[in-house]
């Protein structure tokens, strides 16, 4: 399994303290994107931070991702990457933020396989770590990745990652597994599933159906339930022990905001992000959760919530 980037919340600081809670539970994580920001490569060092060898130091493998569509700047920034020491890196093909697709990036360069083959011919021959991508089934039709799939197969990436929602979707809807199911075969690469794994049972249905599958990888779902990758390989303990070990991580979570993040602003907004989607796995009411959100002062919002871990 493979633990899905997603944007503010599967950064290193997340990243070590699930593999320090959980270790092995995910085989490596997709990072968080790193922007080219139009193209301004100085504005992408900045970015790298989350990557850095040195601050991943007890941290589950990662794979860092690249959002843009500047070959150039794609590619040294790649590069830069394989000399830290990461061997493969990550094409965003799928981001569904409007401010985002709207200038053909993420899912936005889906309804153009020209420009996307025209970026990997000139990206893979001078990219020094293997590519692989992320993408969704297309930006407003599901049409969209049946013109790609033919150039996805002309280059040598080492999996394709679908999330079988189109963009203009953002995450509502259901994914369209029976288009998913299609394309699947068609693709000549391993492919790997993403979307809506937010049980054992979700993720059993789709190793079902989908037997070529090469691999699962789950975003939300296990911010919503730490323990799912135990679930689905059938490691979890009792209700009773499930429930301990969820609360002593979200206690290590508070502690790693607590110490690493710089003023109290990010640490309240940090805090009540993953508040959102962690309370429901702690057997406490929608009503008492809120109660932290509500709060405007860092001291009083942690100490809510260690009430709530006794």
């Amino acid at each position: 399994m493979i633990l899905a980037p997603m944007q503010g919340l599967t950064e290193v600081l997340f990243r070590r303290v699930y593999e320090e809670c959980f270790p092995g539970a995910f085989s490596y994580s997709i990072s968080p994107f790193i922007s080219l920001t139009h193209g301004h490569l100085a504005d992408a060092w900045e970015k790298i931070d989350d990557v850095l060898p040195d601050e991943n130091i007890g941290c589950m493998p990662v794979i860092p991702q690249i959002l843009g569509k500047e070959p150039r700047e794609f590619v040294e920034l790649g590069n830069r990457l394989y000399d830290l020491g990461y061997g493969e890196i990550n094409w965003n093909m799928g981001c569904p933020m409007r401010k985002v697709a709207g200038k053909h990036r993420g899912s936005g360069i889906l309804p153009f396989p020209d420009e996307v083959e025209r970026i990997f011919d000139a990206v893979i021959p001078q990219l020094k770590p293997r590519l692989s991508i992320k993408m969704r089934l297309g930006l407003r039709s599901k049409e969209e990745i049946y013109s790609l799939i033919p150039i996805i197969n002309r280059y040598p990436l080492t999996s394709v990652t679908i999330h079988p929602r189109l963009g203009r979707q953002q995450y509502t809807g259901v994914p369209d597994l029976d288009t998913f199911g299609q394309v699947l075969p068609m693709i000549e690469h391993p492919v790997i599933y993403n979307g809506d794994i937010c049980t054992a049972a979700d993720a059993r249905k789709i190793q079902k159906l989908f037997p070529t599958v090469s691999d699962l990888m789950i975003g939300r779902g296990v911010l919503y339930h730490p323990t799912l990758p135990m679930e689905i390989n059938g490691k979890v303990a009792d209700s009773v022990g499930q429930l301990a070990i969820t609360k002593h991580f979200v206690l290590r979570l508070m502690e790693e905001i607590d110490s690493r993040m710089p003023t109290e602003q990010s640490k309240i907004r940090k805090t009540k992000e993953y508040w959102c989607l962690v309370w429901k796995s702690l057997s406490i009411s929608e009503t008492k959760a809120r109660e932290v959100l509500h709060e405007q002062e860092y001291t009083t919002v942690r100490k809510k919530i260690l009430y709530f871990l006794q």
